[in-house]
């Protein structure tokens, strides 16, 4: 199946993150979310928030689902490494999470840096509580981040939308 283009899977995505009610897109910027932002900027009942770094991300959704509104944490797999220590605050305050990590360090891969957090995502967002829920090929997003959502907001949990490289295509650099 061909990789769909970012404007088309991050329409779907924006569409249903804001059928669930999300209204607050927090970000540190990176090609792989960059039209997803894009279409929260531009959205009449949707912000972009931009991070100075992630962990500000995982506080930010705390606030959100403490003043009755939704956020997702928008970040690179590299990101995930400045998250743990903030990360307990979601199984501590048992308040609902959902990250959408756009990883590096896997399929494609040909920066020799990326990898080690790329190997590390899984293990520290398992090891911090977070389930994770992957996303390789195009038929898979929709399930992936319905899924996700209902674990987040209707089970009360952190969870991580995470979409490999073998989705989003290896970045030529």
């Amino acid at each position: 199946m061909a990789r769909p283009e970012p404007a088309d899977w991050s329409r779907r995505l924006f569409d249903l993150l804001v059928e669930a009610g999300v209204t607050l897109f927090a970000y540190v910027p990176d090609a792989g979310n960059r039209a997803l932002i894009d279409l929260a900027e531009a959205g009449n009942d949707t912000r972009a928030v931009l991070l100075a770094s992630e962990q500000e991300g995982i506080a930010l959704a705390a606030g959100a689902d403490l003043a009755g509104a939704r956020a997702v944490v928008c970040m690179q797999s590299s990101g995930v490494g400045n998250c743990p220590n903030m990360l307990s605050l979601v199984s501590g305050g048992r308040f609902p999470l959902l990250a959408i990590v756009t990883m590096r360090g896997d399929y494609g891969e040909m920066n020799p840096w990326q990898y080690p957090m790329g190997r590390a995502v899984g293990p520290v967002l398992e090891a911090m509580g977070v389930l994770s829920f992957r996303v390789d090929e195009p038929g898979d997003l929709e399930a992936a981040a319905r899924a996700a959502v209902d674990a987040a907001w209707r089970g009360g949990q952190g969870t991580a939308l995470v979409l490999s490289q073998r989705f989003l295509g290896a970045k030529p650099f």
